[in-house]
């Protein structure tokens, strides 16, 4: 008699299971951006992406935006691309202080359960390979802003990113699309405060 018992599908582990095992497992003073994109399999890119984007969030000393966004213009370029991920060696080589590492992971963990929750497959159209190409090229936009010189300007372009990110690694086109229209919300932003900025400075030089 044959059967027909059908084991249930194996639960694929949350990108927040994923890293709170790494951040407790890893040995080594530090991980580098090749060894996080190993461990997060083929989640790697965007992955990466959303670490990067998180660590953007929190509040970090002054410059690190500007460490953090190469990594970040590199990956959304290559998300735009559609390739497979490759980091050049001077970028896969670049590594995060394995303490620096865990307190951003601890950080994450109670926003990102909580938004896992939320997360589930919709609006597909949105998460399709052609899609994600489209938004490769709005989170390197968003990158570019990120990295300008501007107090607190990586905040807003960061979290977007971020939103982006979660809806991608979860195929949620919501999530994707809020993330749009909050990463264009935040441009414009920061665009009008560059201008009133500027303006200000010539009228205190009196130019």
């Amino acid at each position: 008699m044959i059967s027909d018992h059908i084991d249930p599908p194996v639960r694929r582990p949350t990108l927040s299971e994923v890293l709170s095992a790494l951040a407790a497992s890893w040995d080594q003073p530090r991980i580098s951006v090749a060894q996080l994109m190993t461990a997060l399999g083929d989640r790697g890119l965007i992955g990466l992406l959303l670490i990067l984007a998180f660590a953007n969030v929190i509040p970090n000393p002054p410059g690190t935006s500007a460490v953090l966004g190469l990594p970040m213009l590199y990956l959304s370029w290559q998300l735009m691309r559609g390739g497979m991920p490759w980091l050049p060696r001077f970028l896969a080589d670049r590594s995060f202080d394995i303490g620096h590492f865990r307190t951003v992971i601890a950080r994450a963990m109670p926003y990102l359960n909580r938004v896992e929750r939320l997360l589930r497959p919709r609006l597909p159209s949105l998460s399709g390979p052609g899609a994600k190409k489209l938004l490769g090229g709005i989170c390197l936009i968003l990158s570019i802003v990120l990295v300008l010189p501007i107090p607190f300007g990586n905040l807003l372009p960061a979290a977007a990113i971020a939103i982006i990110a979660l809806g991608a690694l979860e195929r949620d086109g919501l999530w994707i699309a809020g993330g749009v229209i909050f990463g264009v919300v935040s441009t414009a932003f920061m665009a009008s405060a560059i201008v009133v900025i500027t303006a200000a400075l010539l009228r205190l030089l009196g130019l």
